[in-house]
């Protein structure tokens, strides 16, 4: 299989099944808005389980790279994990929160220019300015509480200006960390070779002690899942808890998103499979105003439209006028 063959499969990986987990995840939280803990609980330990299996081959698989190394990517996506979600506790509006997220285009060339020395074209400089802006876009005149929060926040902002500036400084410290974190991935596959079968296994074993200080409230909503709707299997006739069918969607479309994740990071630089993310975000973003009938503005259409030749543009369909010599494509 060459690479192109691999980029494409995993590319598309990553939009089935990252847009799959999005639509089973939605179904399982109408069902239970609390059960977080428990899916994520759910999708760390399935990835971990079939990694034992056919990744390690039951702990006898000799390991590629050393713990440390695998503990610092657990560590950064941790760190990213607890200010994303600790933020609220400052007031910032889940708005500025997606906005703030759909910047990891920007923060991973500045990234990739500091640390890995990568010179872009200039049509790559202005299709990530396109596509972060035209994300910006949508994501603001989409957000659901952009109405009924526009003047709460302006209220918290005069009212507690210093905690609100802590929480948008955390934000932005999650990302280039995690914007760091896909650098260092792709440091160590250069260092390593490629091994993202072993990542994603070890990424997803060893925070798994973790979910054990989240135990009483995984263990409860587990409880809820068999105390709720049940479905009727048609060809076996059993009653299984339709929570428990939404979350086995959940895991298996998060294992496709992820493991396709992961392959690519091994065949592209981090830049390129942030983009690639960033564009999945923006189809399932586009996904929900379609399938929830969200009224389609003017806003939107401009955001699309932004995405769409920035992307041509990063593609290099689209190109610009270069007046001298090209320097070093990434």
């Amino acid at each position: 299989m060459n690479l192109s063959t691999r980029v494409v499969l995993a590319t598309g990986g990553v939009f089935l099944g990252c847009c799959s987990g999005v639509v089973f995840l939605e179904l399982l939280v109408k069902l239970d808005p609390g059960a977080g803990n428990l899916i994520t609980a759910a999708q760390f330990a399935f990835i971990a389980l079939e990694g034992f299996v056919f990744t390690s081959k039951f702990g006898q698989a000799k390991r590629v790279i050393s713990l440390r190394d695998y503990a610092l990517l657990v560590a950064m996506f941790f760190l990213t994990s607890v200010c994303n979600n600790y933020v609220f506790e400052f007031n910032v509006p889940m708005t500025l929160h997606m906005i703030i997220r759909g910047g990891s285009l920007i923060s991973n060339m500045c990234l990739g220019t500091l640390i890995l020395k990568r010179r872009y074209r200039l049509s790559q400089y202005i299709s990530v300015v396109m596509i972060s802006l035209g994300i910006f876009i949508c994501t603001y005149f989409s957000s659901p509480d952009l109405v009924d929060k526009k003047e709460n926040l302006d209220s918290t902002a005069k009212a507690d200006i210093f905690w609100w500036l802590v929480g948008v400084l955390l934000l932005v410290l999650a990302l280039f960390v995690s914007s760091y974190m896909g650098v260092t991935q792709e440091l160590l596959y250069r260092r390593h070779g490629k091994c993202a079968r072993e990542a994603l296994y070890y990424t997803h074993l060893l925070p798994l002690p973790a979910f054990l200080l989240m135990q009483d409230n995984i263990r409860t909503h587990w409880n809820l899942a068999f105390a709720g709707e049940s479905y009727q299997l048609p060809l076996l006739g059993v009653a299984v808890p339709l929570i428990l069918l939404y979350l086995l969607g959940n895991v298996l479309a998060q294992h496709l998103c992820i493991s396709s994740v992961y392959a690519l990071t091994t065949e592209c630089s981090s830049l390129t499979v942030t983009l690639i993310l960033t564009l999945r975000k923006f189809i399932s973003l586009v996904f929900s105003i379609i399938y929830f009938r969200n009224p389609f503005t003017l806003y939107h259409w401009l955001g699309t439209v932004l995405v769409f030749v920035g992307t041509l543009m990063f593609a290099d369909v689209i190109r610009v006028p270069k007046r001298t010599q090209a320097v070093k494509q990434e």
